[in-house]
């Protein structure tokens, strides 16, 4: 069963079982309620109808006008129905009330029966024991019980109106139930529907990605369906990123490994038939092993930062000296590539807890970027600085191609090169960055590129904080 029927469901389910329940409490309610009212009404009506029966029997001195307060009161019994007969039939009608139904028997203070409306219990018998409301009958001059009155003593008319009113009120609730319940089924049909449509969308990108195709879904809401789509399409553009860059390291690593590949079949051929010396070949052959080494061992950083595995050994290190070392490294290729290369550093710097080795790589890296971009007769400057007392930063300046604005925010990403890169055919395969982005974090420090675009050169940005 899919989720929006599950859902539907559920809604439907809570929804009748609210109905049945309101449905059960309110009945119940007003039959409990109505039955107390239904007593009172009777206790009134029995008062009332003894009231005006202590009035007759106090004015007549006996039984003998009994009759006149019960029609009075609109009671019908068998003599007054007799009399109702004879006098439609000379032309005057009687109209029923409402107490046709209500039985009443009246008895004399030994329980001997004087009227009985239902003509059951015949005059002078002893009456048994009554059902109904019972009132006294008094004599209003000696204020002594004459008598007794038992009200409805079936227990029909009452009872038989509490019921048609419940009743009704049963099938009025029902219906009106009914018509709650089939509205709020299409609501919940529309709810539901509007609840899935965000997860089977997400169903159908998400199998859309499985089979290599770019999806993002519709944000339409800030809850938490409208997160969860905003959060699928940050994972589906990374992933799309990654399926690039994963395009890219393929022919990028193609292309590393055929060249030195090449070059060493070459070298090998050219020394088998002779038309290469021993000694040149093997300076070719070394070279392009080192290419292949440098490739594997950017490959083993980029594992180890990825893992956790990237372990560090601090050591109390000068800044100066560090970035002196690393400027007369580099100063070989600067020359051969006719760039300036120069350090200038502020005094007063501070010395810091640094892994020697991996921090040499990252300055490395980076100086390797700059040098790849800076065109002959351009210069590179790396300088150091302390920032507040808080951070020393270093800075590595070049006056090279620049990057694009496009480019910016994905020049740390792994296997990625800008266009300006792969068209100069310049080597690497996007990992030096990366790496050295790791190194950098994992000091504790924070390393940004910055370029106002193509044309006017890279600045880098290593921050790291002191007390390290």
């Amino acid at each position: 069963m899919s989720l929006r029927w599950r859902i539907m469901g559920a809604m439907v389910a809570v929804i009748i079982l609210a109905i049945l329940v309101n449905i059960g409490v309110a009945y119940f309610a007003t039959q409990a309620r109505l039955g107390a009212f239904v007593d009172e009404i009777g206790d009134d009506e029995a008062r009332q109808l003894a009231q005006n029966l202590s009035r007759e029997y106090t004015a007549s001195g006996g039984w003998e006008t009994v009759d006149r307060p019960l029609t009075e009161a609109g009671i019908s019994y068998q003599g007054v129905q007799q009399q109702e007969r004879s006098q439609e039939r000379g032309g005057e009608h009687l109209e029923s009330s409402g107490h046709d139904q209500i039985r009443i028997v009246v008895a004399d203070v030994d329980g001997r029966v004087v009227k009985d409306t239902s003509s059951e219990l015949s005059p002078g018998t002893l009456a048994p024991n009554l059902d109904g409301r019972r009132e006294a009958v008094l004599d209003l001059a000696t204020d002594e019980i004459v008598g007794y009155v038992n009200v409805d003593v079936d227990r029909e008319f009452l009872s038989t109106e509490s019921h048609g009113f419940l009743t009704t009120l049963l099938a009025i609730t029902l219906v009106g139930g009914t018509l709650t319940a089939g509205a709020a089924i299409l609501l919940a049909a529309w709810w539901s529907k509007r609840i899935t449509a965000p997860v089977r969308a997400l169903t159908e990108a998400t199998q859309g990605i499985a089979h290599g195709e770019a999806a993002q879904l519709p944000v339409t809401s800030s809850d938490e369906l409208g997160r969860m789509s905003a959060a699928f399409n940050r994972m589906a553009t990374a992933l799309e990123s990654q399926r690039e860059l994963r395009r890219r390291l393929i022919n990028d690593v193609s292309h590393e490994l055929n060249t030195p590949l090449s070059v060493i079949q070459l070298e090998a051929k050219g020394l088998r038939d002779g038309l290469q010396s021993p000694r040149r070949a093997s300076d070719h052959i070394t070279q392009e092993v080192e290419r292949l080494r440098g490739l594997a061992t950017d490959l083993s950083w980029l594992a180890e930062t990825d893992y956790g595995e990237l372990r560090l050994a601090l050591e109390e290190c000068s800044i100066h000296a560090l970035l002196a070392a690393e400027v007369e490294r580099w100063q070989p290729q600067s020359q051969a590539r006719q760039v300036e290369l120069s350090l200038h550093l502020t005094g007063g710097l501070p010395d810091l807890n640094l892994d020697h080795m991996r921090m040499s790589q990252a300055l490395g890296n980076v100086l390797n970027n700059a040098l790849q971009a800076t065109d002959a007769g351009g210069s590179i400057v790396v300088g150091a600085a302390l920032d507040g007392g808080e951070s020393l930063v270093v800075s590595i300046t070049d006056d090279g191609i620049g990057i694009d604005a496009a480019d910016l925010p994905h020049v740390f990403d792994r296997f990625y090169r800008t266009d300006q890169a792969r068209s100069r055919g310049a080597g690497g395969t996007g990992l030096g960055l990366a790496i050295a982005r790791a190194i950098v974090e994992a000091h504790g420090g924070e390393i940004a590129l910055a370029s106002e675009g193509p044309g006017h050169g890279v600045t880098a940005t290593i921050r790291l904080p002191l007390n390290t």
